[in-house]
């Protein structure tokens, strides 16, 4: 069997010019390489996030509901001669019943008690029921609605 010899065939090499760096010029086998310059395209780059959807941060919010509570109070009764009288011959001895009131009460009733700079649940509140907080609100109150809208909130924060 005849063997198959094989023969390499001899490649042309090129020669290899180094490119010119934008400072020198180089010559190569007689050819003369003028240097360009190059410009870089800045290109601002987003911020990488990683796991979008995951790696969110909760931001905690702070309102006045959650600035509110604090520990339970004791709901304060008022005794016969401590409770509130209202115009119509209702009497209240608490935070509760003062929010049943504000439910059905009239607003010329409310405007008797609370008129100009004088607001007689406010005070009633602050000295008899000893809430503070719950007494300013009030004295800020224009309507029945509104008043009762702060006593639901101030009946939060008491054990009941």
């Amino acid at each position: 069997m005849p063997t198959k010899k094989t023969t390499k065939k001899a490649v042309a090499k090129k020669p290899v010019v180094k490119q010119a760096t934008a400072t020198n010029k180089m010559s190569t086998r007689g050819q003369k390489l003028v240097a360009k310059k190059t410009t870089k395209k800045v290109v601002a780059k987003k911020p990488v996030v990683k796991n979008k959807g995951l790696a969110k941060k909760t931001v905690k919010k702070t309102t006045k509901a959650a600035a509110m509570k604090k520990p339970t109070k004791d709901l304060v009764y008022a005794s016969d001669q401590e409770s509130f009288w209202v115009q119509n011959g209702e009497i209240l001895n608490s935070l509760i019943a003062l929010n049943d009131a504000f439910a059905k009460m009239d607003t010329k009733i409310y405007q008797f008690h609370a008129h100009g700079d004088k607001n007689d649940f406010s005070i009633w509140v602050d000295s008899v029921l000893c809430d503070q907080e719950c007494a300013a609100d009030l004295a800020k109150a224009k309507t029945p609605k509104s008043a009762r809208t702060i006593v639901v909130k101030h009946l939060k924060l008491y054990s009941i």
